[in-house]
């Protein structure tokens, strides 16, 4: 049975109500021309599949939406098709299982998101069942815990190589990668740790509730002369997520032999004009600078290290969850939508019902 598409938003709750036999996904139906509107997707509505040998039905409970689903968008390979449902990270409970290695009531993380219900199996596109940790909200699994955290983790401990009582700066610190880079770095033994926000209210969040060390809105002048600001002594390591300017204010601010761990570039998503390239990238030659890419996919095999690193800090109350949260299937592009435009502070979620 084909899809019937929905409203994008404004959903009765009676209209979603969660049936046995009803899933509901959100599909993309046209590519943007900057930024994204929610014009761009239709929730359809479908029948529950069934699970066939070697998947597992599971019924989805936290939906994630991250900036990389803006490249996505625009097609291509590896992009987002049109009229399908989309893909994103999840965190679900087994319905059904004619998966020998899944049993009906095991929380997974899978990579199935964007709609009520998802057939997956083991092992197959980052499947995992999860490890029970008490005291630890579920949210984590999908913020640090997930693929979020496990890219501050690389980015700092891989990539970087942070050093107990180095300096480290951060963009997009409020944020998802951000806030989590903030915890680790701290808990790794960072002496200061300074972040850039979008708003005078998360440059406070950053300082007041996660105990940045100093935090600047880069909107109150160029990043560079904020980031000599309050980094006057410098920098050992920069954590990217924006890019451009910022990318550039950070090289200026690199001690010798500093490194950047490049994670993401928001400023360019949506076609912004931002440059290519730093003016003062010649600076990574003349300081001995180590500029490298991080991308979570080559460091799944740190998820349990991770999860043991960070556990007891999450069950003490030294680490938060650091999450903004969504309810409904029929708000997901508002979501995302609201990631894009820095609405969120920390992990941007959807909650489904369970």
């Amino acid at each position: 049975m084909s899809p019937t598409p929905c409203p994008a938003r404004g959903f009765l709750p009676n209209v979603l109500a969660m049936t046995e036999n009803t899933a509901y996904a959100v599909h993309q139906t046209a590519r943007p021309s900057g930024f994204p509107s929610a014009s761009d997707f239709t929730l359809a509505r479908m029948p529950v599949p069934e699970p066939a040998p070697g998947t597992a039905l599971v019924r989805n409970l936290l939906l994630s939406g991250d900036p990389y689903h803006r490249g996505m968008m625009d097609g291509g390979e590896g992009g987002f098709a049109l009229g399908a449902p989309l893909e994103g990270r999840a965190v679900g409970r087994v319905v059904a299982s004619r998966d020998p290695g899944l049993a009906e009531g095991d929380l997974v993380f899978h990579r199935q998101g964007w709609r009520t219900h998802a057939l997956v199996s083991l092992g197959t596109d980052g499947t995992r069942r999860l490890r029970r940790h008490e005291g630890v909200p579920l949210e984590a699994h999908l913020g640090i815990l997930g693929g979020t955290g496990l890219t501050a983790y690389a980015a700092l401990t891989r990539t970087a190589g942070l050093r107990a009582g180095e300096d480290l700066y951060v963009s997009a610190a409020a944020g998802g990668v951000g806030t989590a880079v903030g915890h680790i770095a701290r808990l790794l033994g960072a002496r200061r740790i300074i972040g850039s926000a979008g708003t005078p209210a998360k440059v406070r969040h950053l300082t007041g509730v996660l105990g940045f060390d100093a935090a600047f809105d880069y909107h109150d002048g160029p990043v560079g002369e904020l980031l000599a600001q309050a980094a006057p002594d410098g920098i050992d390591v920069y954590v990217d997520n924006v890019g451009g300017d910022h990318l550039e204010g950070a090289v200026g601010a690199l001690r010798e032999f500093g490194r950047i761990a490049w994670v993401g570039a928001v400023s360019t998503y949506n076609g912004d004009r931002s440059p290519a390239a730093p003016r003062n990238l010649f600076e990574v030659v003349h300081k001995s600078l180590r500029l490298e890419g991080v991308l979570v996919r080559h460091h799944t095999d740190l998820q349990e290290e991770l999860e043991e690193f960070l556990v007891p800090h999450l069950r003490s109350g030294r680490v938060g969850t650091d999450t903004t949260v969504v309810e409904g299937i029929d708000r997901t592009a508002e979501a995302f939508l609201g990631v894009l435009r820095g609405d969120n502070t920390g992990k941007m979620l959807v909650r489904l019902p369970g």
